[in-house]
């Protein structure tokens, strides 16, 4: 596609809405999806520890 201008590239032929939204979207669901993995990793390391600690 070519776009005139910057304008009618972020409009994106009157889907804009839809298209950055779809990418906003994923980009929050990737990112919660990540911040969600280091707690369970967190969370596992110190259940490790602690049986570790009880097994002693």
């Amino acid at each position: 596609m070519n776009w005139a201008s910057w304008g009618d590239f972020w409009a994106m032929g009157g889907y804009g809405l839809y298209v950055w939204g779809s990418y906003g979207v994923t980009a929050l669901v990737l990112l919660l999806e990540v911040r969600s993995a280091a707690q369970r990793q967190k969370r596992a390391i110190a259940q490790i520890h602690e049986q570790q600690d009880t097994d002693l």
